[in-house]
């Protein structure tokens, strides 16, 4: 379960958007609304797709072509998808290859992997989404591993129990391989730094 602020430095969406986009049904989270939003892997790479979309043609855009997809039973979650624009519409992939105009403006187009979706890049405001898998150099994000919580690269520890340990200033980063030996310090301090990230949305 991925919570509104580890969410929002994943995918770039402010937690203010993650709320308007929840209430106007857009993406709703899988898990949970109430008593707080806690999404899904899945619904974090959807959410990403919306906010790349985003940053190459209108929110407008972006929503009718999500409202669309029932209706040319597209039906399955949004993550399972290859989105593409060309600004002026969105294109989608479905299973079997074919590409659909969703907003009905013919184009050319480029259908956005999830090689795409996983890389880093710009949102409409200028700000900078991490690389998914990596988000930073030495944690990284596997679907199969921990749920797909960020983990120190090439283990199972969460980059927050690192952080945890590191918060209080008892334990300093070249003392974090001596409770956790395969984490050195650079490990520890991506760790810290992405906590850190985390921690200041808003």
């Amino acid at each position: 379960m991925f919570p509104t602020n580890l969410t929002a430095v994943l995918t770039g969406a402010s937690r203010s958007q993650l709320r308007r986009w929840n209430s106007t049904g857009l993406l709703v989270p899988e898990l949970a609304t109430k008593p707080r939003l806690l999404y899904s892997f899945r619904d974090v790479v959807a959410l990403r797709t919306v906010v790349r979309l985003r940053s190459e043609t209108s929110l407008q855009k972006v929503r009718k072509a999500f409202a669309r997809m029932p209706t040319l039973d597209l039906t399955e979650h949004p993550s399972k998808y290859g989105f593409g624009t060309d600004g002026n519409t969105i294109v989608v992939a479905d299973n079997d290859g074919n590409t659909i105009d969703l907003v009905a403006n013919p184009g050319q187009y480029h259908i956005l992997s999830l090689a795409d979706i996983f890389e880093s890049f710009r949102t409409n405001r200028g700000d900078t989404v991490v690389d998914f898998l990596h988000p930073r150099e030495h944690l990284e994000i596997r679907a199969g591993r921990m749920g797909g919580w960020p983990t120190i690269a090439a283990t199972r520890i969460p980059y927050d129990t690192i952080a945890d340990l590191l918060s209080d200033g008892e334990v300093s980063l070249d003392e974090v391989n001596h409770f956790y030996p395969g984490v050195d310090a650079d490990s520890a301090a991506d760790a810290l730094d992405f906590h850190m990230a985390v921690r200041s949305v808003a």
